[in-house]
């Protein structure tokens, strides 16, 4: 029993130790003359605290001093396009040059926007099955399910598989829209 009470104080005792040591090094201190302890990973070193502090310098005249009034450069950033030429002035007249990074004036379609393209086909062309000679069976994915048909089947009551060849497949919507070659590849 005795043997049991020892090694018991001497576990508490080395333990004692180590949270003595650990306490040690995450609150000991480096000195600002020490650099060598803070190139260790001591605690960073401290300014020293002075008696004497230096103001800082805004140079508050400097917003009271008179501004240069913006140029009117005729510019608009609500208006599309140019801005309207200066009026010519007296001499000869030579054509001015366009105004650098802009290319020429294009004119905005008027009337309503054309309807949105469709989204993409979200399937994959990832096999194709032959199960009789010149018989080809495409193999699609969407990723959560797998899908086939042959040329002219109507997939998942949206799209229409237009062909099938060996290496890339043609699919467009019911209506007509949205036309897309899909490789065998999955691209």
């Amino acid at each position: 029993m005795s043997d049991k009470v020892t090694r018991q104080k001497l576990l508490l005792g080395l333990l004692g130790l180590v949270l003595v040591a650990t306490l040690w090094y995450q609150f000991r201190d480096a000195s600002p003359a020490d650099p060598a302890a803070a190139a260790r990973g001591g605690a960073p070193a401290r300014p020293a605290a002075t008696g004497a502090t230096q103001p800082v310098q805004v140079g508050l005249d400097r917003l009271k001093a008179e501004r240069p009034a913006p140029a009117n450069a005729g510019r608009n950033p609500f208006r599309f396009g140019t801005a309207p030429a200066p009026p010519p002035a007296a001499g000869p007249s030579s054509p001015a040059p366009a105004p650098s990074g802009m290319g020429p004036v294009v004119a905005m379609p008027t009337g309503p926007l054309p309807p949105p393209p469709p989204p993409p086909i979200p399937f994959k062309f990832i096999g194709l099955l032959t199960p009789a000679p010149g018989d080809k069976v495409a193999v699609l994915s969407d990723g959560r399910t797998v899908v086939h048909g042959r040329a002219g089947d109507v997939i998942e009551g949206r799209y229409r598989l237009l062909s099938v060849a060996d290496e890339a497949i043609q699919m467009e919507y019911l209506d007509g829209r949205g036309r897309r070659t899909i490789r065998l590849s999955g691209a």
